[in-house]
């Protein structure tokens, strides 16, 4: 054999030689020694090793082959939320089912049955409901089953209510059409019968000023008589 053969047969053997040593450092970690788990059962500290014997040995641990991959994940190629089965949603996003709420509703004011004083008075309506009402669920009041407000609160003007006696209710109602707990009262509108007989006494002065003749009536401006003036 002539020497460039033997020269190029020898730099044949060193690439060959060459190739499988890269071959070697390229080859999957699937080929290398598995990975164990190692948790110490005093402290719960989790350690990974290669090395299961060292720990083997001493007391308290427990050791475990685990599939912790540690090179490139083989996990197919997708969203996120389609490779793991949308398990790195928020907990909010899932659909919850509607959480059926017992309000506990109350009314401060009127504590009791009361009775008003017409047109003085005003019926001032003050409500406590428990726990915080939820986004869409409310809370109406009516008098005399007719509503006049929506809220914890409402001011109802007597003058415009006839004496005698009047019902107030309050009840939760909630997003999903439900009817929730409701409390009633009962309150009675009286009229001021001070304020009564002076709106008469002034009416029977007002008709006498009329019925004068007119010289009196001036008379009775230059006097300055106080039924007058009033």
């Amino acid at each position: 054999m002539s020497l460039l053969s033997k020269r190029n047969l020898l730099r044949g053997n060193i690439q060959l030689g060459a190739l499988a040593i890269i071959a070697s450092l390229c080859a999957p970690l699937s080929n290398a020694a598995p990975i164990y788990k190692v948790i110490d059962e005093q402290t719960g500290q989790v350690t990974f090793t290669d090395r299961p014997q060292s720990y083997e040995d001493q007391a308290g641990k427990q050791v475990s082959q685990t599939s912790v991959n540690t090179g490139e994940s083989s996990a197919p190629k997708g969203t996120p939320s389609e490779v793991r089965g949308n398990t790195d949603l928020p907990a909010a996003a899932a659909t919850k089912p509607a959480v059926n709420i017992n309000y506990q509703l109350s009314m401060i004011e009127p504590s009791t049955e009361r009775a008003y004083q017409r047109p003085a008075q005003s019926i001032v309506i003050a409500l406590d409901v428990k726990p915080a009402l939820q986004n869409g669920d409310q809370v109406s009041i009516y008098l005399d089953d007719k509503e006049i407000a929506q809220g914890l609160s409402a001011s109802v003007a007597t003058v415009d209510l006839q004496p005698g006696p009047h019902s107030i209710r309050a009840v939760v109602k909630k997003v999903s059409g439900q009817t929730g707990q409701q409390v009633n009262r009962m309150v009675y509108v009286i009229q001021n019968t001070l304020i009564l007989q002076n709106k008469k006494k002034l009416a029977e002065q007002l008709l006498a000023y009329k019925r004068l003749p007119w010289h009196q009536k001036v008379l009775l401006k230059m006097r300055g008589n106080d039924a007058v003036s009033q």
